[in-house]
């Protein structure tokens, strides 16, 4: 039997996903209801600018003062999409203290904060949901923290940001060079007018941090996660990786090590065989790779961003919430048994692909192969070319330690017949 009177839900900015979620819950209000069991009702919407026009939504549920509205005690749900640390860590947590539960799409607050929100959620018995945090849509939070609850996750392999995939397709597909793809992003609205929190990876970190966080049952901060953007790759980098069948990716990966004894969180370019499925991600799409022990290998796929796709989310998570509400139960909250610790960079293990400007001469690859050697680096493959006294010298490497390979690169430097390192590049999803 369905309870006639209303949960009431407070709106925490009406942007792109706020507006978007505030339509949904209007056309969509008799399914919500349904699928809920009780009525949802929109009953304020805190902004910063009042004056601006909302198409369907009441002018009286209008309010700048975002605190008061949180603080009104007969608010059941706070949807947070404000973004940013502050105010929105305060409001969250004096939501909690007022009653509501909270659904927020907040990921850098999530990734610096996520331990003290919960805590706080756990203090007061109410629900913090976030799917909308990462990858917009595409259903990943909830399967990681429930539908393999029973499982262990050993990696976490993804696309996380649609802006540089988009960017780095277009680099891949066409042989544009970086600042001309990025242009075409921006003219098509996937780029913002400054693209640095996706182009030099802070968007990705975040998000690497809470998947780390659920994944392993550990806490990992955004400070834990090992970050580098993808401003310096290359159309000569695509020639490589198209001359070792792969493609190149921003990628988020975490994962635990070997030995079970730690994690790593990082976000960097990679080049990435052909033959693996996040190869074939185009556009400003994004896909997250999932490995573990009982499930196998299992790949979660779809639109990461946009007002629509990200509402979608959100609007999961709510109706989660209020069901909840009304059992008088909370969901999962933090799993943080496993307190692994989160290790360096230093301390990953992958295959590397390094771009050397060297003299032509004999005895060079020798030189280049004993500092190799000296530094515990294994080599696949060489390749070199030459033409008028300078060549060019790719190798790719077998696995190597992150710190084994930096040490080799700085020897390498030393050597007078080298002229220079062009790239160094990860090679994953091997």
């Amino acid at each position: 039997m369905m309870r006639t009177r209303p949960l009431k839900v407070a709106l925490l900015g009406c942007g792109v996903v706020g507006s978007e979620v505030a339509r949904i819950m209007t056309t969509h209000a008799d399914d919500l209801a349904a699928r809920i069991g009780a009525p949802v009702e929109l009953a304020g919407v805190a902004v910063r600018r009042p004056s601006k026009v909302r198409e369907g939504i009441p002018a009286e549920l209008i309010t700048t003062d975002a605190t008061a509205l949180v603080k009104r005690g007969d608010i059941d749900v706070v949807v947070e999409v404000i973004g940013g640390i502050e105010p929105a860590r305060s409001l969250i947590t004096t939501a909690f203290e007022h009653g509501a539960s909270v659904v927020s799409a907040n990921k850098a607050l999530l990734a610096q904060d996520g331990a003290a929100l919960h805590a706080a959620a756990e203090e007061h018995d109410k629900d913090l949901y976030y799917e909308a945090a990462v990858a917009g849509a595409i259903p990943l939070i909830r399967p990681l923290r429930e539908s393999l609850a029973g499982d262990k996750v050993n990696r976490v392999l993804g696309i996380v940001n649609g802006t540089t995939n988009f960017i780095l397709d277009k680099m891949d597909s066409t042989g544009a060079g970086y600042q001309e793809a990025l242009d075409e992003a921006t003219a098509l609205g996937y780029a913002e007018a400054d693209p640095t929190a996706d182009v030099e990876g802070f968007d990705a970190a975040a998000k690497a941090a809470i998947l780390a966080g659920i994944a392993f049952h550990s806490r990992v901060r955004l400070d834990d996660v090992y970050r580098e953007g993808m401003t310096e790759v290359t159309a000569a980098d695509f020639a490589s990786a198209k001359n070792m069948g792969c493609t190149i990716k921003l990628l988020a990966i975490c994962e635990r090590a070997e030995d079970g004894g730690s994690v790593t969180a990082r976000v960097h370019p990679a080049m990435i065989p052909l033959t693996h499925p996040l190869a074939s991600v185009r556009g400003a799409y994004n896909a997250v790779f999932v490995e573990s022990d009982a499930s196998g290998q299992l790949m979660f796929y779809g639109p990461g961003a946009g007002g629509a796709p990200t509402a979608s989310a959100v609007l999961g998570d709510l109706v989660a919430v209020c069901r909840n509400r009304l059992s008088g139960a909370t969901g999962p909250g933090e799993s943080s048994y496993a307190a692994l610790p989160v290790s360096g960079m230093g301390d990953v293990v992958t295959r590397y692909h390094i771009s050397l400007d060297v003299a032509d001469k004999p005895g060079v690859l020798a030189q280049v192969a004993t500092v190799f050697a000296e530094h515990g680096v294994s080599i696949d493959t060489v390749r070199q070319q030459g033409k008028d006294g300078e060549a060019s010298l790719v190798v790719v490497t077998h696995r190597a330690s992150d710190a084994s390979l930096s040490g080799t690169v700085e020897a390498l430097r030393k050597l007078d017949t080298v002229r220079g390192v062009a790239s160094i590049m990860r090679v994953e999803g091997e």
